[in-house]
Protein backbone atom coordinates (compact mmCIF):
# COMPACT_ATOMS: atom_id res chain seq x y z
CA UNK A 1 0.00 0.00 0.00
CA UNK A 2 1.42 3.51 -0.99
CA UNK A 3 3.33 5.10 1.81
CA UNK A 4 2.87 7.82 4.52
CA UNK A 5 4.73 10.09 6.56
CA UNK A 6 4.15 13.01 8.58
CA UNK A 7 6.66 15.43 7.44
CA UNK A 8 8.63 18.45 8.92
CA UNK A 9 9.79 20.04 5.36
CA UNK A 10 7.66 23.00 4.16
CA UNK A 11 5.75 23.68 1.43
CA UNK A 12 8.69 25.12 -0.28
CA UNK A 13 11.70 22.75 0.56
CA UNK A 14 9.86 19.52 0.23
CA UNK A 15 11.75 17.44 -2.08
CA UNK A 16 9.10 15.22 -4.50
CA UNK A 17 7.54 14.74 -7.60
CA UNK A 18 4.38 16.75 -7.29
CA UNK A 19 2.76 19.18 -4.19
CA UNK A 20 -0.73 19.32 -3.42
CA UNK A 21 -2.52 22.20 -2.47
CA UNK A 22 -6.20 23.16 -1.95
CA UNK A 23 -8.45 25.35 -3.58
CA UNK A 24 -12.27 26.10 -2.82
CA UNK A 25 -14.94 27.99 -4.35
CA UNK A 26 -15.48 31.94 -3.50
CA UNK A 27 -17.90 34.24 -4.06
CA UNK A 28 -15.96 35.80 -6.99
CA UNK A 29 -13.51 33.14 -8.08
CA UNK A 30 -11.34 30.21 -6.56
CA UNK A 31 -9.70 30.49 -2.98
CA UNK A 32 -6.61 29.04 -1.73
CA UNK A 33 -7.13 27.09 1.01
CA UNK A 34 -4.71 27.32 3.97
CA UNK A 35 -1.67 25.16 3.59
CA UNK A 36 -1.01 26.97 0.28
CA UNK A 37 0.76 30.13 1.38
CA UNK A 38 4.02 28.80 0.26
CA UNK A 39 3.37 27.47 -3.06
CA UNK A 40 1.04 31.03 -3.80
CA UNK A 41 4.15 32.85 -2.30
CA UNK A 42 6.16 31.29 -5.21
CA UNK A 43 3.58 32.76 -8.03
CA UNK A 44 4.15 35.74 -6.81
CA UNK A 45 0.69 35.66 -5.26
CA UNK A 46 -1.12 35.20 -8.23
CA UNK A 47 -1.60 31.29 -8.37
CA UNK A 48 -5.68 32.46 -7.56
CA UNK A 49 -5.31 34.33 -10.45
CA UNK A 50 -3.25 31.71 -12.43
CA UNK A 51 -6.19 28.83 -11.53
CA UNK A 52 -8.99 31.28 -12.43
CA UNK A 53 -7.53 32.10 -15.98
CA UNK A 54 -7.54 28.24 -16.38
CA UNK A 55 -10.83 27.36 -15.74
CA UNK A 56 -10.70 25.96 -11.83
CA UNK A 57 -13.38 27.34 -9.19
CA UNK A 58 -12.16 25.10 -6.32
CA UNK A 59 -15.48 22.59 -7.08
CA UNK A 60 -15.12 19.72 -5.24
CA UNK A 61 -13.02 17.21 -7.03
CA UNK A 62 -11.61 19.13 -9.21
CA UNK A 63 -8.53 18.95 -10.21
CA UNK A 64 -5.47 21.05 -11.84
CA UNK A 65 -2.26 20.73 -12.76
CA UNK A 66 0.28 23.21 -13.27
CA UNK A 67 4.46 23.54 -13.40
CA UNK A 68 6.45 24.63 -10.46
CA UNK A 69 8.03 27.89 -10.24
CA UNK A 70 11.05 28.97 -8.82
CA UNK A 71 10.97 28.70 -5.35
CA UNK A 72 9.86 25.47 -4.97
CA UNK A 73 11.57 22.08 -5.24
CA UNK A 74 8.95 20.37 -6.86
CA UNK A 75 8.41 19.78 -10.83
CA UNK A 76 4.12 20.04 -10.47
CA UNK A 77 1.49 21.92 -8.31
CA UNK A 78 -1.30 19.91 -7.62
CA UNK A 79 -4.39 22.08 -7.09
CA UNK A 80 -7.71 19.98 -6.04
CA UNK A 81 -11.00 21.69 -5.44
CA UNK A 82 -12.39 21.15 -1.53
CA UNK A 83 -16.00 22.54 -2.76
CA UNK A 84 -17.16 25.71 -1.14
CA UNK A 85 -15.39 27.75 1.30
CA UNK A 86 -16.32 27.71 5.06
CA UNK A 87 -17.48 30.35 6.96
CA UNK A 88 -15.11 32.74 8.93
CA UNK A 89 -13.90 31.35 11.54
CA UNK A 90 -15.19 27.69 10.13
CA UNK A 91 -12.85 24.56 9.14
CA UNK A 92 -13.30 22.82 6.37
CA UNK A 93 -15.37 19.61 6.70
CA UNK A 94 -13.43 16.06 7.14
CA UNK A 95 -15.09 14.92 4.61
CA UNK A 96 -14.18 17.61 2.15
CA UNK A 97 -10.69 17.06 2.95
CA UNK A 98 -10.77 13.16 2.51
CA UNK A 99 -12.20 13.22 -0.94
CA UNK A 100 -9.97 15.96 -2.21
CA UNK A 101 -6.95 14.16 -0.82
CA UNK A 102 -8.54 11.13 -2.41
CA UNK A 103 -9.12 13.11 -5.81
CA UNK A 104 -5.60 14.36 -5.88
CA UNK A 105 -4.26 10.87 -4.88
CA UNK A 106 -5.47 9.23 -7.98
CA UNK A 107 -4.52 12.06 -10.10
CA UNK A 108 -0.70 11.47 -9.28
CA UNK A 109 -1.01 7.42 -10.37
CA UNK A 110 2.28 6.98 -11.41
CA UNK A 111 3.99 9.17 -9.15
CA UNK A 112 6.28 8.42 -6.42
CA UNK A 113 5.86 10.75 -3.73
CA UNK A 114 3.83 14.06 -3.18
CA UNK A 115 3.48 16.39 -0.64
CA UNK A 116 0.40 16.97 0.64
CA UNK A 117 -0.48 20.54 1.78
CA UNK A 118 -3.84 20.92 2.68
CA UNK A 119 -5.56 22.51 5.32
CA UNK A 120 -4.74 21.37 8.92
CA UNK A 121 -5.64 22.63 11.11
CA UNK A 122 -5.74 19.38 14.06
CA UNK A 123 -4.91 15.65 14.68
CA UNK A 124 -8.63 14.93 12.98
CA UNK A 125 -7.95 17.03 9.90
CA UNK A 126 -4.76 14.98 9.54
CA UNK A 127 -6.23 11.88 10.26
CA UNK A 128 -9.04 12.80 6.98
CA UNK A 129 -6.43 13.27 4.51
CA UNK A 130 -4.15 10.81 5.25
CA UNK A 131 -7.37 8.20 4.92
CA UNK A 132 -8.51 10.38 1.81
CA UNK A 133 -4.95 9.99 0.02
CA UNK A 134 -4.32 6.48 0.87
CA UNK A 135 -8.14 5.10 0.00
CA UNK A 136 -7.54 7.03 -3.58
CA UNK A 137 -4.38 5.70 -4.05
CA UNK A 138 -6.10 2.28 -4.12
CA UNK A 139 -5.05 0.23 -7.54
CA UNK A 140 -6.58 -3.63 -8.02
CA UNK A 141 -3.79 -4.93 -10.46
CA UNK A 142 -3.58 -8.38 -9.15
CA UNK A 143 -4.65 -9.94 -12.54
CA UNK A 144 -2.82 -6.81 -15.19
CA UNK A 145 0.81 -7.07 -16.48
CA UNK A 146 1.32 -10.85 -16.30
CA UNK A 147 3.71 -12.52 -19.01
CA UNK A 148 2.23 -13.05 -22.50
CA UNK A 149 4.08 -16.68 -23.08
CA UNK A 150 2.84 -16.36 -26.58
CA UNK A 151 4.35 -12.48 -27.19
CA UNK A 152 7.64 -11.54 -27.54
CA UNK A 153 10.18 -11.94 -25.32
CA UNK A 154 10.33 -10.21 -22.03
CA UNK A 155 6.98 -8.65 -23.36
CA UNK A 156 3.80 -8.35 -20.91
CA UNK A 157 0.40 -7.99 -21.26
CA UNK A 158 -2.68 -5.97 -19.50
CA UNK A 159 -3.34 -3.26 -19.75
CA UNK A 160 -0.54 -1.29 -18.94
CA UNK A 161 -2.03 0.33 -16.05
CA UNK A 162 0.23 2.40 -14.05
CA UNK A 163 1.28 1.65 -10.27
CA UNK A 164 -0.48 4.13 -7.36
CA UNK A 165 0.85 6.75 -5.66
CA UNK A 166 3.91 5.57 -3.85
CA UNK A 167 4.46 7.93 -1.19
CA UNK A 168 1.88 10.56 0.63
CA UNK A 169 4.06 12.88 2.35
CA UNK A 170 1.58 15.13 4.82
CA UNK A 171 2.72 18.53 5.57
CA UNK A 172 1.26 20.68 8.09
CA UNK A 173 1.23 18.01 10.71
CA UNK A 174 3.22 17.58 13.74
CA UNK A 175 5.32 14.51 13.33
CA UNK A 176 6.38 14.39 17.25
CA UNK A 177 2.70 15.23 18.26
CA UNK A 178 1.57 12.09 19.68
CA UNK A 179 -2.43 12.87 18.74
CA UNK A 180 -1.05 13.79 15.05
CA UNK A 181 1.02 9.94 15.19
CA UNK A 182 -1.73 8.25 16.40
CA UNK A 183 -4.15 9.78 13.75
CA UNK A 184 -1.44 8.88 11.46
CA UNK A 185 -1.58 5.25 12.54
CA UNK A 186 -5.19 5.07 12.79
CA UNK A 187 -5.55 5.39 9.01
CA UNK A 188 -3.01 3.42 7.93
CA UNK A 189 -4.41 0.15 9.82
CA UNK A 190 -8.11 1.42 9.01
CA UNK A 191 -7.23 1.96 5.38
CA UNK A 192 -5.17 -0.86 4.79
CA UNK A 193 -7.56 -3.28 6.01
CA UNK A 194 -10.47 -1.08 3.99
CA UNK A 195 -8.13 -1.75 0.76
CA UNK A 196 -8.07 -5.93 2.08
CA UNK A 197 -11.77 -5.44 1.71
CA UNK A 198 -11.89 -4.00 -1.77
CA UNK A 199 -9.43 -6.26 -2.84
CA UNK A 200 -11.25 -9.27 -1.84
CA UNK A 201 -14.46 -8.14 -3.57
CA UNK A 202 -12.48 -7.12 -6.60
CA UNK A 203 -11.45 -10.77 -6.99
CA UNK A 204 -12.98 -13.29 -9.55
CA UNK A 205 -15.24 -15.71 -7.77
CA UNK A 206 -12.93 -18.25 -9.60
CA UNK A 207 -10.37 -17.55 -7.31
CA UNK A 208 -12.78 -16.40 -3.98
CA UNK A 209 -15.36 -18.86 -2.97
CA UNK A 210 -16.21 -19.59 0.81
CA UNK A 211 -13.20 -22.47 1.24
CA UNK A 212 -10.35 -19.66 -0.23
CA UNK A 213 -12.16 -16.47 1.72
CA UNK A 214 -11.89 -18.39 5.01
CA UNK A 215 -8.52 -19.46 4.48
CA UNK A 216 -7.57 -15.90 4.34
CA UNK A 217 -9.15 -15.00 7.66
CA UNK A 218 -7.56 -17.75 8.69
CA UNK A 219 -4.47 -16.13 7.75
CA UNK A 220 -5.19 -12.58 9.19
CA UNK A 221 -6.18 -13.99 12.72
CA UNK A 222 -2.40 -15.42 12.96
CA UNK A 223 -1.35 -12.20 12.05
CA UNK A 224 -3.56 -10.41 14.09
CA UNK A 225 -3.75 -11.94 17.59
CA UNK A 226 -7.57 -13.06 16.54
CA UNK A 227 -9.03 -16.22 17.32
CA UNK A 228 -10.40 -18.25 14.13
CA UNK A 229 -13.18 -21.45 14.00
CA UNK A 230 -13.90 -22.16 10.28
CA UNK A 231 -17.07 -24.84 10.32
CA UNK A 232 -16.94 -26.78 6.72
CA UNK A 233 -19.98 -28.78 5.48
CA UNK A 234 -19.88 -31.62 7.74
CA UNK A 235 -20.14 -29.30 10.54
CA UNK A 236 -22.53 -27.31 8.94
CA UNK A 237 -24.45 -30.76 8.62
CA UNK A 238 -24.00 -31.65 12.24
CA UNK A 239 -24.89 -28.16 13.97
CA UNK A 240 -27.66 -27.49 11.64
CA UNK A 241 -27.32 -25.17 9.88
CA UNK A 242 -29.64 -25.46 7.31
CA UNK A 243 -29.51 -21.59 5.68
CA UNK A 244 -26.26 -21.70 4.84
CA UNK A 245 -26.39 -25.39 3.34
CA UNK A 246 -29.11 -24.64 1.60
CA UNK A 247 -27.88 -21.79 -0.55
CA UNK A 248 -24.35 -23.21 -0.96
CA UNK A 249 -25.60 -27.15 -1.81
CA UNK A 250 -26.21 -26.14 -5.66
CA UNK A 251 -22.23 -25.39 -6.03
CA UNK A 252 -19.16 -27.38 -5.88
CA UNK A 253 -17.75 -24.94 -3.41
CA UNK A 254 -18.95 -26.23 -0.41
CA UNK A 255 -20.42 -23.06 2.33
CA UNK A 256 -18.34 -22.13 5.43
CA UNK A 257 -19.12 -20.18 8.36
CA UNK A 258 -16.39 -18.18 10.06
CA UNK A 259 -16.21 -17.16 13.20
CA UNK A 260 -13.40 -14.42 14.35
CA UNK A 261 -13.10 -13.57 17.98
CA UNK A 262 -10.98 -10.18 19.39
CA UNK A 263 -11.12 -9.78 23.06
CA UNK A 264 -9.26 -7.24 25.15
CA UNK A 265 -8.51 -7.55 28.49
CA UNK A 266 -9.91 -4.76 29.69
CA UNK A 267 -13.11 -4.71 27.91
CA UNK A 268 -16.60 -3.85 29.60
CA UNK A 269 -18.67 -4.71 25.69
CA UNK A 270 -18.98 -7.03 23.56
CA UNK A 271 -20.18 -6.40 19.93
CA UNK A 272 -21.34 -9.16 16.89
CA UNK A 273 -20.70 -8.36 13.58
CA UNK A 274 -22.17 -10.38 10.97
CA UNK A 275 -21.41 -10.27 7.13
CA UNK A 276 -22.54 -11.73 4.59
CA UNK A 277 -20.81 -13.87 2.37
CA UNK A 278 -22.27 -14.80 -1.16
CA UNK A 279 -19.09 -15.07 -3.01
CA UNK A 280 -21.00 -15.75 -6.33
CA UNK A 281 -24.96 -15.14 -6.68
CA UNK A 282 -26.27 -16.34 -9.90
CA UNK A 283 -29.60 -16.47 -8.14
CA UNK A 284 -29.15 -20.43 -8.39
CA UNK A 285 -32.92 -22.23 -9.59
CA UNK A 286 -34.41 -18.32 -9.54
CA UNK A 287 -31.27 -17.23 -12.48
CA UNK A 288 -30.69 -13.78 -12.44
CA UNK A 289 -31.18 -12.77 -15.73
CA UNK A 290 -28.19 -11.28 -18.42
CA UNK A 291 -27.09 -8.15 -17.54
CA UNK A 292 -27.42 -8.59 -13.72
CA UNK A 293 -25.03 -10.92 -13.17
CA UNK A 294 -21.94 -9.90 -14.24
CA UNK A 295 -20.83 -8.12 -11.31
CA UNK A 296 -22.17 -10.42 -8.37
CA UNK A 297 -18.62 -11.30 -7.13
CA UNK A 298 -19.48 -8.13 -5.08
CA UNK A 299 -22.50 -10.46 -3.34
CA UNK A 300 -19.54 -10.95 -0.39
CA UNK A 301 -19.04 -7.26 0.57
CA UNK A 302 -20.92 -7.36 3.66
CA UNK A 303 -18.88 -10.50 5.08
CA UNK A 304 -15.42 -8.43 3.42
CA UNK A 305 -16.54 -5.48 5.59
CA UNK A 306 -17.27 -7.77 8.95
CA UNK A 307 -13.43 -8.67 8.27
CA UNK A 308 -11.98 -6.02 7.74
CA UNK A 309 -13.43 -4.77 10.76
CA UNK A 310 -12.18 -6.68 13.08
CA UNK A 311 -8.90 -6.89 12.31
CA UNK A 312 -8.72 -2.84 12.27
CA UNK A 313 -9.85 -3.37 16.11
CA UNK A 314 -7.46 -5.60 16.22
CA UNK A 315 -4.52 -3.60 15.13
CA UNK A 316 -6.23 -0.52 16.90
CA UNK A 317 -6.18 -2.79 19.86
CA UNK A 318 -9.89 -1.46 21.30
CA UNK A 319 -10.86 -1.90 24.46
CA UNK A 320 -13.86 -3.82 23.05
CA UNK A 321 -14.25 -7.38 22.69
CA UNK A 322 -15.52 -7.97 18.63
CA UNK A 323 -16.33 -11.28 16.73
CA UNK A 324 -16.93 -11.17 13.45
CA UNK A 325 -19.09 -14.00 11.64
CA UNK A 326 -18.56 -14.60 8.01
CA UNK A 327 -21.52 -16.47 6.50
CA UNK A 328 -20.01 -17.56 3.44
CA UNK A 329 -21.68 -19.55 0.44
CA UNK A 330 -21.74 -20.00 -3.37
CA UNK A 331 -25.17 -19.50 -4.47
CA UNK A 332 -25.24 -21.67 -8.73
CA UNK A 333 -28.02 -23.54 -9.93
CA UNK A 334 -27.70 -27.52 -10.62
CA UNK A 335 -28.99 -30.61 -10.14
CA UNK A 336 -28.48 -30.58 -6.31
CA UNK A 337 -29.68 -26.59 -6.01
CA UNK A 338 -32.46 -25.61 -3.39
CA UNK A 339 -35.72 -25.06 -5.33
CA UNK A 340 -38.41 -22.73 -5.03
CA UNK A 341 -40.70 -24.57 -2.87
CA UNK A 342 -38.37 -26.23 -1.15
CA UNK A 343 -38.49 -25.66 2.98
CA UNK A 344 -35.06 -25.50 4.99
CA UNK A 345 -34.87 -25.98 8.43
CA UNK A 346 -32.74 -22.79 9.52
CA UNK A 347 -29.94 -23.53 12.88
CA UNK A 348 -32.58 -21.37 14.79
CA UNK A 349 -35.31 -24.44 14.25
CA UNK A 350 -37.64 -22.18 12.82
CA UNK A 351 -38.40 -23.64 9.29
CA UNK A 352 -38.31 -21.31 5.85
CA UNK A 353 -40.21 -21.98 2.44
CA UNK A 354 -38.44 -20.75 0.12
CA UNK A 355 -40.16 -18.84 -2.47
CA UNK A 356 -37.11 -17.39 -4.35
CA UNK A 357 -34.16 -18.76 -4.13
CA UNK A 358 -32.32 -15.29 -5.19
CA UNK A 359 -33.09 -14.19 -1.62
CA UNK A 360 -30.41 -16.32 -0.60
CA UNK A 361 -28.81 -13.92 1.95
CA UNK A 362 -31.26 -13.51 4.17
CA UNK A 363 -30.80 -17.18 4.42
CA UNK A 364 -26.89 -17.56 5.26
CA UNK A 365 -27.21 -14.04 7.44
CA UNK A 366 -30.64 -16.14 9.38
CA UNK A 367 -27.76 -18.89 10.56
CA UNK A 368 -25.30 -16.59 11.52
CA UNK A 369 -27.49 -14.05 13.56
CA UNK A 370 -29.19 -16.96 15.65
CA UNK A 371 -25.70 -18.21 16.36
CA UNK A 372 -24.36 -14.75 16.98
CA UNK A 373 -27.02 -14.02 19.70
CA UNK A 374 -26.42 -17.28 21.40
CA UNK A 375 -23.32 -15.71 22.98
CA UNK A 376 -25.24 -13.04 24.38
CA UNK A 377 -22.91 -9.93 22.76
CA UNK A 378 -24.27 -6.46 24.11
CA UNK A 379 -25.24 -5.79 20.03
CA UNK A 380 -25.33 -7.73 16.81
CA UNK A 381 -24.90 -5.66 13.62
CA UNK A 382 -25.36 -7.24 10.33
CA UNK A 383 -23.94 -5.97 6.89
CA UNK A 384 -25.02 -7.02 3.72
CA UNK A 385 -25.57 -6.55 -0.21
CA UNK A 386 -29.31 -7.54 0.42
CA UNK A 387 -31.55 -5.66 -1.54
CA UNK A 388 -31.97 -3.81 -5.10
CA UNK A 389 -35.21 -2.37 -3.43
CA UNK A 390 -32.42 -0.43 -1.34
CA UNK A 391 -30.91 0.58 -4.07
CA UNK A 392 -34.40 1.94 -5.62
CA UNK A 393 -34.86 4.10 -2.40
CA UNK A 394 -31.38 5.17 -1.63
CA UNK A 395 -29.51 5.53 -4.99
CA UNK A 396 -26.04 3.83 -5.29
CA UNK A 397 -24.22 5.73 -2.91
CA UNK A 398 -26.18 5.94 0.74
CA UNK A 399 -26.96 2.36 2.61
CA UNK A 400 -29.89 1.82 5.16
CA UNK A 401 -30.07 1.22 8.70
CA UNK A 402 -32.66 -0.50 10.51
CA UNK A 403 -32.85 -1.82 13.52
CA UNK A 404 -34.68 -3.04 16.80
CA UNK A 405 -33.66 -0.09 18.43
CA UNK A 406 -34.29 3.48 17.91
CA UNK A 407 -31.47 5.06 19.82
CA UNK A 408 -28.99 2.33 18.43
CA UNK A 409 -30.27 3.58 14.94
CA UNK A 410 -29.80 6.48 15.50
CA UNK A 411 -26.36 6.31 16.90
CA UNK A 412 -24.90 4.24 13.99
CA UNK A 413 -26.61 6.99 11.68
CA UNK A 414 -24.19 9.91 13.62
CA UNK A 415 -21.31 7.34 13.45
CA UNK A 416 -21.74 7.05 9.81
CA UNK A 417 -22.28 10.59 9.12
CA UNK A 418 -18.66 11.40 10.87
CA UNK A 419 -16.80 8.84 9.17
CA UNK A 420 -18.21 10.32 5.89
CA UNK A 421 -19.98 6.85 4.60
CA UNK A 422 -23.43 8.16 3.69
CA UNK A 423 -26.62 6.19 5.30
CA UNK A 424 -29.85 6.76 6.07
CA UNK A 425 -32.19 5.58 8.58
CA UNK A 426 -34.86 2.95 7.67
CA UNK A 427 -38.33 1.55 9.82
CA UNK A 428 -39.25 -1.83 9.73
CA UNK A 429 -42.92 -1.29 9.72
CA UNK A 430 -44.75 -4.22 11.31
CA UNK A 431 -47.82 -4.47 8.60
CA UNK A 432 -45.26 -5.65 6.29
CA UNK A 433 -44.44 -9.47 8.36
CA UNK A 434 -47.74 -11.34 7.33
CA UNK A 435 -46.56 -11.02 3.84
CA UNK A 436 -43.69 -13.35 4.68
CA UNK A 437 -46.66 -16.13 6.17
CA UNK A 438 -46.22 -19.20 4.87
CA UNK A 439 -48.71 -21.78 4.63
CA UNK A 440 -46.37 -24.45 4.86
CA UNK A 441 -43.38 -23.47 7.05
CA UNK A 442 -42.99 -21.16 9.92
CA UNK A 443 -42.09 -18.16 7.68
CA UNK A 444 -41.09 -17.60 4.05
CA UNK A 445 -38.21 -15.54 2.79
CA UNK A 446 -40.32 -13.26 0.15
CA UNK A 447 -43.00 -10.76 1.02
CA UNK A 448 -44.70 -8.12 -0.16
CA UNK A 449 -42.77 -6.62 -3.17
CA UNK A 450 -43.34 -2.89 -2.53
CA UNK A 451 -40.90 -1.97 0.50
CA UNK A 452 -38.75 -5.37 -0.37
CA UNK A 453 -35.81 -4.06 1.67
CA UNK A 454 -38.05 -3.42 4.72
CA UNK A 455 -39.22 -7.28 4.29
CA UNK A 456 -35.86 -8.34 4.58
CA UNK A 457 -34.88 -6.83 7.96
CA UNK A 458 -38.02 -7.87 9.30
CA UNK A 459 -37.11 -11.81 8.32
CA UNK A 460 -33.54 -10.97 9.57
CA UNK A 461 -34.91 -9.62 12.74
CA UNK A 462 -36.95 -12.80 13.38
CA UNK A 463 -33.65 -14.59 13.98
CA UNK A 464 -32.12 -12.56 16.59
CA UNK A 465 -32.39 -13.88 19.83
CA UNK A 466 -34.37 -11.99 22.25
CA UNK A 467 -33.44 -9.03 24.50
CA UNK A 468 -30.44 -8.41 22.14
CA UNK A 469 -30.04 -4.86 20.41
CA UNK A 470 -29.48 -5.34 16.76
CA UNK A 471 -28.89 -3.25 13.66
CA UNK A 472 -28.83 -4.31 9.94
CA UNK A 473 -26.72 -2.19 7.24
CA UNK A 474 -27.89 -3.32 3.86
CA UNK A 475 -25.05 -1.82 1.58
CA UNK A 476 -26.29 -3.48 -2.21
CA UNK A 477 -26.34 0.32 -3.11
CA UNK A 478 -22.27 1.67 -2.06
CA UNK A 479 -20.75 -1.69 -2.03
CA UNK A 480 -19.66 -2.09 -5.61
CA UNK A 481 -19.31 0.92 -7.98
CA UNK A 482 -19.49 0.12 -11.68
CA UNK A 483 -19.22 4.19 -12.95
CA UNK A 484 -16.02 6.36 -12.77
CA UNK A 485 -14.18 6.82 -9.46
CA UNK A 486 -14.51 9.86 -7.90
CA UNK A 487 -12.88 11.03 -4.31
CA UNK A 488 -11.42 8.64 -3.21
CA UNK A 489 -14.10 6.01 -4.49
CA UNK A 490 -12.25 3.88 -7.12
CA UNK A 491 -14.27 1.28 -9.83
CA UNK A 492 -15.14 -2.14 -8.29
CA UNK A 493 -15.35 -2.89 -4.82
CA UNK A 494 -15.63 0.14 -2.23
CA UNK A 495 -15.25 -1.66 1.37
CA UNK A 496 -18.25 0.38 2.32
CA UNK A 497 -19.30 -0.16 6.18
CA UNK A 498 -15.65 -0.70 7.24
CA UNK A 499 -15.19 2.70 8.84
CA UNK A 500 -18.79 3.23 10.56
CA UNK A 501 -18.23 -0.69 11.89
CA UNK A 502 -14.59 -0.06 13.38
CA UNK A 503 -16.26 3.81 14.62
CA UNK A 504 -18.94 1.60 16.22
CA UNK A 505 -16.11 -0.29 17.59
CA UNK A 506 -14.15 3.01 18.49
CA UNK A 507 -17.09 4.71 20.52
CA UNK A 508 -18.36 1.39 22.15
CA UNK A 509 -14.47 1.05 23.55
CA UNK A 510 -14.99 4.70 25.06
CA UNK A 511 -17.98 4.09 26.70
CA UNK A 512 -20.18 6.26 24.48
CA UNK A 513 -22.16 4.14 23.53
CA UNK A 514 -24.45 3.17 26.23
Amino acid sequence: MTALTLSTAGASTLRADALVVGVAKGAKGPVLAPGAEAVDKAFDGKLATVLDALGAAGAEGEVTKLPAPDGLKVPVVVAVGLGSAPKKNEAYDAEALRRAAGSAARALTGTKKAGFALPVESAEDAGAIAEGALLGAYAFTAYQGGEDKLAPKGKKNGNGAKLPLAEVALLGAKPRDKAYKAAAERATALVEEINRARDLINTPPNDLYPESFAAVATAAGKEHGIKVQVLDEKALVKGGFGGLLGVGQGSDHGPRLVKLAYTHPKAEKTLALVGKGITYDSGGISLKPAGHNETMKCDMSGAAAVFAAVVAVARLGLRVNVTGWLALAENMPSGNATRPGDVLRMYSGKTVEVLNTDAEGRLVLADALTRASEENPDAIVDVATLTGAMVLALGNRTFGIMANDDAFRTSIHEIAEEVGEASWPMPLPADLRKGMDSPTADIANMGERMGGGLVAGLFLQEFVGEGITWAHLDIAGPAFHEGAPYGYTPKGGTGSAVRTLVGLAERTAAGDLG
